[in-house]
């Protein structure tokens, strides 16, 4: 069994924060989610899932989509299996269901962008930013 359960999702004013937390569980994760880069994606009603965030094997290496640049921060705690997305200066467009997900990757600094290039994925939990 495998699973990414996504939390700390909500309902927030434009302008406040949210940290979302993704907890890995399962035999693939107990004692390998260090070899697992990390990303954050989501996806709003009647659009496509975007990038959001992505994070290496290590924490060492992050890259974000221009629109969250400076305002959300990834982050991850491999002794607690667990990937975090502090989001900060919530704007209504910021709205959508978030998706945390792990691939599989061999070297330290890899940072994976596209969705194709992930192997697990959470349920989601939703963000609702209103103005």
């Amino acid at each position: 069994q495998v699973q990414l359960v996504e939390s700390g999702g909500g309902l927030v004013q434009a302008g406040g924060s949210l940290r979302l937390s993704c907890a890995a569980s399962g035999r693939t994760f107990s004692s390998t989610f260090s070899s697992y880069a990390m990303g954050w994606f989501r996806q709003a009603p009647g659009k496509e899932r975007e990038f959001v965030a992505a994070i290496s094997r290590s924490g060492g290496n992050t890259y974000y989509m221009d629109s969250v640049e400076g305002r959300f921060t990834i982050s991850r705690d491999n002794a607690k299996n667990t990937v975090f997305l502090q989001m900060n200066s919530l704007k209504p467009e910021d709205t959508a269901v978030y998706y945390c997900a792990a691939a599989q990757a061999g070297a330290l600094r890899t940072i994976v962008v596209l969705t194709t290039g992930y192997d697990y994925w959470g349920q989601g939990t939703q963000v609702t930013v209103s103005s």
